[in-house]
């Protein structure tokens, strides 16, 4: 009998150990995510921390632990700190231009970005205002105004203010409490022109909000100016060291099949466990690029399909490697946030110093807006070819491995499997494709009906938003209304 209870005890004292073990790494996320989106939403977007502790941990959290973690922003030092009982401290920080990053002080990185002092070594400037957008000097304006999209229709029924009325009334409404949509922002365009446009309270025209998943598709945009200067091939084996070794099997890995998430990888991207690889990988590695590239193979390159964050950052890092420490810094800006005149956009990096591609870009809605732009205009804005020729039709052509047309190179085709359903209830055009972030973050291009579509919000139950609908509802809409009368109206890019 004693045994027994020997065995007993030590069977509970052992799960016992398991689950506070558990509960300290599960705390330790919800810190480091709570430090991250606190002090991005701050001191990038700037919002009231009230309002962000209101809405992204209060109402709109799903999860107690957020509810009971202390934070603390220091406006002087630009860094949020949140804490569970003093026991478990994450903390973020903020550098112009930079963004903000999670710092990993106890693994010996320094607090603020590794290459702001490379940088600052080759630019000559003071490291505490350094950002990558400043190494570049003075920014062009590039500003968007529609004016008054609207004319007055004497209150007819029918008329065009009151259809595109009614489409923003239907995005901002929230038809069920406990299914809450939370948009943000909605930009809509037509013809190259902005047809309608509306912001929740708090939030406006000039505010940087999150892409999440989004940014993959600029990391799109930045690997197709590479491929067309010839620094990049997406056929040839991707030059990633961790796989180099004699006999690994990665090393057959294309970067193509990197952009097609088909390169066979091991990766959790189930972003509601906080032990998937995903939530890892964001916020309890100081090195995203680092950890995806660790992870083994499941299936043959080429052979399958898996969505992966960890396979953008992979890119990430390859494009790091291929540019050098300052030429990486510069290039977001200086090869496609410039000549678009995204003055907002944002590229948050890791504590190594490269950008977190898969996840981490704040811009406008207007400024998403233009990214979606430049693809419905087959990669050319202002007669100035951008992308390379075809590589929009590459960006949208189906992943080989795939049944069906679900998903091309960081873009979504099918917006049902992108947000979570298959009861699409009218197709949408065939050339349809979608930029698509966590929390009902979407660009939606649909060329053939000229036509971009973004909307932000804070969605936490995919089926609370359906970009299907809206686009339907929107291009139902187009269809009715006599639109002459926006031609003085076009925007100024």
């Amino acid at each position: 009998m004693k045994i027994i209870n020997t065995i007993i005890i030590v069977i509970i004292s052992t799960v016992g150990l398991i689950g506070l073990v558990y509960a300290r790494k599960l705390i330790s996320i919800a810190a480091a995510y709570q430090a991250k989106v606190l002090c991005s939403a701050v001191f990038v977007s700037g919002r009231n921390p009230q309002s962000v502790l209101q809405d992204e941990f209060g109402i709109a959290s799903p999860s107690f632990i957020m509810r009971i973690i202390a934070t603390e922003v220091d406006f002087s030092s630009k860094q949020v700190t949140a804490s569970f009982l003093g026991m478990v401290k994450r903390t973020a920080v903020y550098q112009p231009g930079l963004g903000s990053t999670l710092v990993y002080a106890n693994l010996g990185l320094p607090h603020s970005n590794p290459n702001t002092v490379e940088l600052s070594r080759h630019a000559g400037m003071d490291r505490q205002n350094l950002g990558y957008r400043d190494v570049l000097g003075p920014r062009r304006p590039c500003n968007l105004d529609c004016g008054d999209p609207y004319r007055n229709d004497g209150g007819n029924p029918n008329s065009t203010q009151v259809r595109f009325n009614a489409l923003l009334d239907w995005a901002f409404a929230e038809p069920d409490a406990k299914n809450l949509r939370l948009t943000r922002a909605v930009v809509i365009l037509h013809q190259g022109k902005i047809v309608a446009e509306r912001y929740a309270p708090g939030f406006d025209q000039a505010m940087p909000l999150p892409g999440w998943s989004m940014a993959k598709s600029v990391v799109n945009a930045l690997v197709g100016i590479l491929v067309g200067q010839g620094s990049l091939d997406l056929s040839s084996p991707a030059p990633v060291p961790e796989w180099q070794g004699t006999g690994d099997p990665r090393r057959e890995i294309t970067l193509d099949q990197l952009m097609r998430m088909s390169s066979g990888l091991e990766f959790s991207e189930k972003a509601s466990n906080p032990l998937s690889d995903v939530t890892q990988m964001l916020f309890t590695s100081p090195d995203a690029a680092a950890y995806a590239a660790s992870k083994p193979l499941q299936a043959r390159p080429g052979t399958g399909w898996n969505y992966a964050s960890g396979t953008t950052n992979i890119i990430s890092q390859i494009m790091r490697d291929t540019l050098g420490e300052v030429g990486y810094r510069q290039f977001p800006c200086k090869a496609l946030f410039d000549p678009l005149g995204m003055d907002s956009a944002v590229f948050e990096s890791d504590a190594s110093g490269t950008f977190v591609g898969s996840s981490f870009l704040y811009a406008t809605a207007r400024d998403w807006a233009k990214l979606g732009q430049l693809y419905c205009q087959d990669g050319v804005w202002e007669g100035q070819r951008i992308l390379p020729e075809g590589w929009v039709n590459y960006s949208n052509t189906p992943t080989p491995s795939l049944a069906g047309r679900q998903y091309g190179a960081h873009f979504w085709l099918d917006i049902g499997q992108a947000q979570g359903n298959s009861d699409l209830e009218q197709p949408l055009p065939a050339d349809a494709f979608h930029a698509t972030g966590y929390e009902g973050q979407y660009v939606s291009i649909i060329p053939s009906q000229q036509l971009v579509v973004v909307r932000l919000g804070l969605t936490r139950k995919s089926s609370a938003w359906r970009q299907d609908r809206f686009l339907k509802r929107i291009i139902d809409a187009l269809a009715k209304i006599d639109l002459q009368h926006f031609q003085h109206q076009r925007v100024t890019w």
